[in-house]
């Protein structure tokens, strides 16, 4: 299947504004007749000093008049940033009301017309670097053009390529990195030479795919039955004593839900979290991907079965051989979310002490990243550290003796004062296991392979309930 064109002019944009930063300066040329001092504006052009200088000595005509002052600017390298990278799966949605248009008049009216839920998907982070060449005849318009540029970049100037405000991508800036005074050396072979100051900045862009746009629809009905297989009304509410306050417990349309934080979303029988082969429970969180089924709302759901009652209904999540409880209310802004209040007598209970952080060990250590070292503080590693057969690992993680710290991914390690020591290791711990990250607060659980949220993430149909 041949891949769909798409082509929305993201970097040009971006190109441009960087451009536009540098329109409009000016440097004296002279004097006129009356003995006033004359302006002149210097044109920007897009294009590297090659081409610059190719043009200028085209034709190799003596008469030729040099083009200067004059400023170009160009790309020298555009590259990818995994530092900046967020969640690749993740999916933002916006709902928009449009005013309703009359196609007789042309006009906008007062009414509400369309409404429609446009759906964005994650951007891809890359950053420019810019080069901005000032041409000169003389130092004295260099150092004009100079001193008017230089002082808007203290360190940055921000810019903004297009005024849609569902663009989350249009905002960035422009940093001075490096400044070159002087080039001599263009064209080579000439006595006038070109006097070239080169300006070095980077720009950092976020690229996006294009956004799924789709037209929202309005609930006008809700049918539901309550009888029970008897065909009766009676027996299925009355007598069984709903309406005097017994609760109903359900999985409602056996849709999954979603848990992130405090918020719980609807999944569909046929949506899934998550699309990556290497998906990583610990390190990428959770994320719902729609499917192409229409979109159902909490409060269309649970009012075919009664009245959500705010801080006293309850989703109950099944966790191993316990079940986590928490009360729900409805989210004031996105109906397509319940604000979920967990009970924290039914949180599982840690079998491991808390741990400060969760960290590389190869890119954070005491003292660069993380506090000093201190007895009493407890790591958990994604990544191995040490081995035995190299015999001088990282000063960082040394002993007072210096003696290297072995261990591997996934493993806990505390300090006692002198030396750090592996107190969880996870390549012979094979039972469940439940401990705390102090610095976010997330309860994780060890499967027995890996860490995971003890109870976010997704529950698939009689996996949670819904007490109202």
């Amino acid at each position: 299947m041949a891949q769909t064109f798409f082509y929305d002019e993201q970097v040009r944009r971006f190109l441009l504004q960087f451009i536009r930063a540098f329109s409009n300066f000016q440097v004296e040329y002279g004097k006129n007749r009356e003995g006033a001092t004359t302006l002149i504006t210097v044109p920007v052009r897009y294009g590297d000093a090659s081409r610059m200088v190719s043009s200028i000595v085209r034709d190799n005509s003596e008469n030729k008049v040099v083009p200067t002052p004059m400023i170009s600017a160009y790309v020298t390298a555009m590259e990818y940033q995994p530092e900046r990278r967020q969640e690749p799966t993740f999916v933002d949605k916006k709902h928009i009301r449009m005013r309703k248009f009359d196609e007789d008049t042309g006009e906008y009216l007062t009414t509400q017309g369309n409404a429609y839920t446009v759906e964005r998907l994650m951007p891809v982070p890359y950053q420019l670097t810019m080069n901005v060449d000032i041409w000169t005849s003389n130092t004295t318009q260099k150092l004009q053009l100079l001193e008017q540029i230089l002082v808007l970049f203290n360190p940055a100037l921000e810019i903004q390529s297009t005024d849609n405000y569902l663009d989350w991508t249009s905002l960035s800036y422009i940093e001075l990195q490096q400044v070159q005074f002087s080039s001599r050396a263009i064209p080579v072979g000439v006595d006038d030479s070109i006097d070239i100051a080169t300006l070095t900045f980077i720009v950092p862009i976020w690229l996006t795919a294009p956004s799924k746009v789709k037209k929202l629809g309005v609930v006008q009905k809700i049918v539901a039955s309550i009888y029970d297989e008897s065909g009766s009304i009676a027996d299925g509410v009355i007598d069984g004593d709903i309406l005097l306050g017994d609760r109903m417990k359900f999985t409602p349309m056996n849709f999954g839900i979603l848990l992130i934080g405090n918020q719980v979303s609807i999944l569909h029988r046929e949506e899934t979290t998550t699309n990556k082969v290497d998906y990583d429970p610990l390190n990428d969180p959770p994320t719902k991907i729609p499917s192409n089924a229409e979109e159902t709302t909490w409060r269309a759901l649970i009012n075919q079965y009664g009245e959500l009652q705010a801080g006293i209904s309850q989703i109950r999540l099944e966790v191993g051989t316990g079940e986590v409880i928490g009360s729900v209310a409805h989210h004031p802004s996105d109906d397509f979310k319940l604000l979920f209040t967990i009970n924290e007598d039914t949180k599982p209970t840690n079998t491991l002490d808390a741990v400060l952080k969760i960290i590389n060990p190869l890119n954070n250590a005491p003292g660069a990243g993380l506090d000093a070292a201190a007895a009493g503080q407890r790591y958990l590693i994604l990544n191995a550290i040490g081995s035995t057969e190299n015999t001088d690992g990282p000063d960082a993680w040394k002993s007072s003796a210096g003696v290297d710290l072995i261990a591997g991914a996934n493993d806990i390690i505390e300090y006692d004062g002198t030396q750090w020591e592996v107190k969880f290791d996870s390549s012979s711990e094979s039972g469940v296991q439940y401990m705390t990250n102090t610095n976010t607060g997330i309860q994780y659980k060890w499967t027995g392979s890996s860490w995971v949220k003890s109870y976010e993430g997704e529950y698939k149909a009689g996996d949670w309930s819904l007490v109202i």
